[in-house]
């Protein structure tokens, strides 16, 4: 099967790419920097022109569409790009979808759930009015109504997956990333940063988002107009992740502030992960205990500190 990532050189489509690879697919990837090496085509996916070369390039039977502009503080300093990429962007694969008939997977984000204070199901959108919170959350959720009218109108096969905070080696740093990213960036380098106590998250690593991912591909698994949740089992605070990596590094927080909320940020995301479990065999193996030692220690080789 020919497999198309798009975003494929970030820090999800790199190794997706990989365990798509050997899991014996043809993968190409697209992205925007220019970058060398075998089944690579650099492209904008909010030109409709370089999608269609991209297309016609690869001939994919089967799209990860991962390009995107991620995150809240992100969407609100680069609006105009978000809304490019995210919303233009989606359109144009779409647009060819309709033409072309393949398949595809999307990646949402658990923001679309806003605040809502219960665990959040993959029916909670359908049941209930939801108020997203900011233009990134906006966005995806615009996203995934894209892909619901085209599969109304045109037949389109999609499967949209809902992701939970995933983190882990892979993620370089910005002041936009995770906030495993950030506090383990912060931490190493003795830069302050704000935990907020009243946030809580399930955390997915990488490597388990991943291979719950690449199931998707697999002809008895992709169950076409179904969203899915991907998230860790640990259902945690902020502060938990800062103490663990703190201890780990063995520094104190005095470079740490505290306040109770970030505004304009979901809250508590509580993720229901028991339809990715049972279709999609989504497992939990590495939790936090495992994963922000393995984290801090490649951003320790990355960043070249000892």
């Amino acid at each position: 099967m020919n497999i198309l990532i798009t975003g494929g050189l970030g820090a999800i489509g790199t190794p997706l790419s990989a365990e798509l690879r050997q899991r014996g697919y043809t993968v190409w990837v697209c992205d925007l920097p220019l970058a060398p090496g075998p089944n690579y085509v650099r492209c904008d996916v909010a030109d409709f022109r370089q999608v269609q070369r991209v297309m016609d390039t690869v001939e994919p039977e089967f799209v990860y569409h991962l390009a995107a502009e991620f995150g809240r503080k992100n969407g609100e300093d680069h609006y105009e790009k978000l809304w490019l990429t995210n919303a233009i962007g989606t359109k144009n694969l779409l647009r060819l979808q309709e033409q072309r008939n393949f398949r595809m997977c999307f990646s949402s984000s658990s923001e679309v759930y806003g605040d809502w204070d219960d665990s959040m199901s993959e029916d909670v959108t359908e049941q209930h009015p939801i108020r997203q919170l900011n233009d990134y959350a906006i966005s995806k959720w615009v996203n995934e109504m894209q892909i619901v009218n085209s599969a109304a109108r045109f037949g389109t096969e999609t499967v949209r997956v809902r992701l939970f905070n995933t983190y882990g080696p892979g993620e370089y740093y910005t002041e936009y990333r995770s906030v495993v990213c950030q506090f383990i960036y912060r931490a190493l380098h003795n830069l302050p940063y704000t935990v907020y106590l009243d946030h809580h998250r399930t955390s997915s690593y990488i490597s388990d988002t991943v291979n719950t991912l690449a199931n998707i591909s697999d002809p008895q698994r992709f169950k076409p107009g179904e969203v899915y949740n991907i998230a860790g089992s640990e259902y945690h605070d902020i502060k938990t992740v800062s103490d663990m990596i703190l201890g780990h590094l063995g520094k104190d927080n005095s470079q740490v502030k505290y306040e109770r909320r970030e505004l304009h940020n979901t809250r508590d995301k509580k993720g229901d992960r028991r339809k990715s479990q049972s279709e999609l065999g989504h497992q939990t193996r590495i939790k936090l205990a495992e994963g922000i030692p393995l984290t801090i220690a490649w951003q320790k080789e990355t960043y070249g500190i000892r």
